[in-house]
């Protein structure tokens, strides 16, 4: 994989990041989440290009899985790419203390930020603007869904207002495009305003749903 120009690897406290920092004032950080057997390394194909006020950090997610690579949630034996919300759970709550911690140390304003998510990296995208709403600016789910057992959120509309961007394609395999169809459903009902750009690919994101991707951070 390339690795990302403009980029270090750093670690911090218990995480493994890969960061972009910035010299605009002022920053706003962008937390980026691989999917499952991902890295720090594999969000920034759909990172790149985004505006320069982002500060992005892309973190190792905490488990090791057989495949290689890491994941958001601890290795089953059964349920495979299906994890729910008490699974995530833990890592949601892990990633707003190193937001915290990070913006902090770096001295950027994260009282707000924006986060972007492919697959299982968008499933704790979506949990994180569900369990953090007051948190989280701009939501961009990247071939994902919300994970099982937040419906009981949804009534709520925890995300009453809140910009979503997600992305699917319909050849897609991995997170089926009905099972996508009905995560922006449950995202419409907590009151989130979707913009959905749907294309004719697999498990990935087109060049022009990449392109809408970048339109929606713009701002």
């Amino acid at each position: 994989m390339q690795i990302a120009p403009n980029t270090q690897l750093i670690e911090f406290e218990d995480w493994v990041l890969r960061i972009r920092p910035t010299t605009h004032k002022p920053a706003r950080l962008m937390l980026l989440l691989h999917g499952f057997t991902g890295d720090e390394n594999s969000m920034w194909v759909f990172a790149r290009d985004m505006p320069s006020q982002y500060w992005m950090v892309a973190p190792r997610a905490p488990h090791f899985t057989d495949l290689g690579g890491f994941s958001w949630r601890p290795p089953l034996s059964t349920d495979f790419g299906r994890p729910s919300l008490e699974q995530l759970r833990p890592s949601a709550e892990a990633l707003i203390s190193l937001v915290d911690a990070y913006s902090s140390s770096a001295g950027i304003d994260a009282s707000t930020f924006d986060v972007m998510g492919f697959s299982q990296g968008a499933a704790m995208s979506n949990l994180l603007a569900f369990l953090h709403p007051q948190r989280i600016r701009k939501t961009g789910i990247l071939a994902g869904f919300v994970p099982s057992g937040s419906e009981d959120l949804v009534t709520k509309r925890p995300l009453d207002g809140k910009p979503f961007f997600v992305t699917h394609g319909t050849k897609d395999e991995m997170v089926t495009i009905d099972r996508a169809r009905a995560s922006i459903a449950l995202l419409e009902q907590a009151g989130a305003k979707v913009t959905y750009c749907e294309d004719e690919v697999g498990h990935k994101v087109s060049i022009t749903c990449l392109r809408a991707l970048r339109e929606f951070f713009a701002d």
